[in-house]
């Protein structure tokens, strides 16, 4: 298998003749028949997998800009040569043809794998509702993949295919990104046309697509968002539209309206995240994220639940009680509904849209966090509904208020019960701003160059509290930066400590000790240092110094240098500075 699974990566193989294009779908189509999340729902044939690979003699990357490129198909999307069905077996029904969307792709030289694992009738940002099994998280199995696009965003996460469809109502185009640290692109209602689709809300849905790479997208996007006259939903992009622009404006919540679900680690996350836009020339401006966050209640809390239900009515009516118990709560929920509930939920979203358009007005992009915590299946299917709308609390606005957005990797927790877990952010702007969300989405994987997917086998690491002469070019960092650790974040302590520098020996050592009443904050780095090196590290720290706690200065305990009191006797107090930066040994 070609790593990484991209199209370059791809086309360059092609042509240099490292591969075929029959090896490497042969082989997609194999590892797909191996997957180990329940993914997928159906799969090509290997006769209708050599019918792709013979339509693909005499053309090359040359002529197709998808030429030989893999590619998953959300199951509630037509493909002509398997059945559509939305993730209920008695729903299910042989397409005569593939989706407009589907077509566009494969005239481009794409071939599909096969139809991928979902929420019921697309309804879940969970990816365990359905009769076709729970869809395990490619990273950890333990916990949600993130719906309702669930195969589609592991079988890019897990390498099986280069790209996937999914579809969009409520955040099923970003949540499992962000859960299986890839990208989700969801552009603006009707940019790709949704014939062929299994409607949920209909006026709302969006198809989306998934990918590891901006650069990716960008080619996949021009593609898949051709204009469909037979879509009555269909909109062309303008000529003149808002772009992107070297230094940017982007917009960031109050800590009181952003909410973590004391995932306190996935908080740290997106901290970093804003930090990191701020360093790619970005400027943070605070935004009032009142009318998004109530828009979005909307959603399923209001009328638009009815929607649902006109998109399945004559089934949902003969065969109810074949649908998933929680998909009868919800879609049942409609019965509770007036049209004129309806007409006053839609004023409600106009005032409310005419109050974010201003807010997104000031900025080029809002940066939020894709969710704000993750769960495990169990913990999911004991709440199924309260989780599942935590999960929406970034993300169920978005197509209400007819906005394009783009969801990224963002790196991994680095502590708590969900460390190792990946976090993502979205970029959210205008109607028709996908082009310049996929600049800057290239410009911030440029600037953090994260692994991508699945993470086989990942290392256990260990975050460590570092002081004084361990700190960033100073004389015993090399301690560190030898073992390939690396730096995390630099912040301070909390009130409680004071710094001593060592009299024996040098570089002198820092010895940093607990005061809680005459102690003073001090400068630290947090570094993060693989498991297999901390026994060795203990065997070099010397008396009076050694591991321990250190509380910081937002009052997170982790593991660091600490010292024994006796540091103080016979040792030089830095009592004028509270950095060892400036010492002078």
């Amino acid at each position: 298998m070609i790593e990484p699974m991209t199209i370059e990566a791809l086309h360059r193989s092609y042509t240099n003749g490292a591969t075929s294009v029959g090896t490497l779908l042969r082989d997609c189509l194999a590892r797909a028949r191996n997957d180990s999340h329940q993914a997928w729902i159906s799969l090509l044939s290997d006769e209708q997998l050599e019918t792709y690979i013979i339509n693909l003699e005499g053309h090359s990357p040359a002529d197709l800009p998808l030429y030989g490129i893999p590619f998953a198909i959300k199951d509630n999307i037509d493909l002509a040569d398997l059945p559509t069905t939305a993730g209920c077996p008695d729903y299910s029904y042989q397409p005569s043809e593939h989706a407009f969307v589907v077509a566009k792709l494969i005239a481009a030289g794409a071939v599909p794998i096969g139809k991928t694992n979902l929420d019921q009738f697309a309804t879940g940002l969970v990816g365990t509702r359905s009769p076709y099994g729970e869809c395990h998280n490619s990273i950890n199995g333990d916990y949600v993949s993130g719906g309702s696009s669930a195969g589609s965003a592991v079988s890019v996460a897990d390498g099986q295919v280069v790209f996937s469809l999914g579809t969009d109502t409520a955040g099923s185009g970003r949540v499992p990104a962000a859960f299986n640290n890839i990208l989700g692109l969801k552009g603006s209602i009707g940019r790709i046309s949704c014939r062929g689709v299994v409607p949920a809300c209909k006026s709302l849905d969006c198809v989306t697509i998934f990918a590891k790479t901006s650069d990716d997208l960008a080619a996949i996007w021009p593609v898949a968002a051709q204009f469909d006259e037979q879509d009555e939903f269909a909109r062309t992009r303008p000529e003149l539209v808002k772009t992107m622009t070297p230094s940017f404006k982007f917009g960031v919540a109050s800590k009181e309206q952003l909410e973590f679900f004391s995932d306190e680690a996935a908080k740290s996350c997106y901290e970093q995240a804003i930090a990191t836009l701020t360093q790619m020339g970005g400027e943070a401006v605070p935004i009032d994220l009142a009318p998004f966050s109530q828009a979005a209640k909307l959603l399923y809390d209001g009328p638009w639940v009815a929607e649902r239900l006109a998109a399945l009515r004559e089934f949902f009516s003969a065969h109810q009680k074949q649908t998933l118990p929680v998909i009868q709560t919800i879609i049942g929920g409609a019965a509770n509904y007036s049209a004129a509930d309806a007409y006053a939920a839609l004023y409600q979203l106009k005032a409310l849209k005419r109050h974010a358009d201003q807010q997104l007005a000031r900025v080029d992009f809002i940066v939020t966090p894709t969710t704000g915590t993750i769960y495990t299946i169990d913990e999911v299917n004991a709440d199924p509904i309260t989780l599942n709308s935590n999960l929406g609390f970034y993300t169920n606005f978005m197509n209400l208020l007819d906005y394009s957005a783009i969801a990224l990797p963002a790196g991994f927790r680095q502590s708590g019960t969900k460390q190792g877990l990946p976090f993502g952010i979205t970029l959210f702007g205008p109607t028709f701003y996908e082009d310049a969300l996929l600049s800057i989405a290239s410009r911030w994987q440029k600037q953090l160059p994260l692994p991508l997917g699945a993470l086989k086998a990942q290392p256990q690491t260990i975050d460590l509290c570092v002081c004084g002469a361990h700190l960033s070019g100073m004389a015993l960092n090399h301690q560190l930066s030898n073992k390939g650790a690396k730096l995390i974040k630099q912040t301070h302590t909390a009130a409680s400590y004071r710094l001593f520098a060592l009299n024996e020996g040098f570089p002198r050592r820092p010895a940093m000790v607990r005061d809680t009443k005459q102690g003073t904050s001090i400068e630290v780095e947090i570094w993060q240092l693989g498991s297999e090196f901390l026994a060795e590290f203990l065997m070099g720290i010397g008396a009076p110094l050694g591991l321990g706690k250190v509380e910081l200065e937002d009052g997170q305990w982790v593991s660091g240098f600490i010292s024994e009191p006796c540091a103080t006797d016979n040792a030089e107090e830095i009592t004028h500075l509270k950095s060892w930066r400036n010492f002078k040994a």
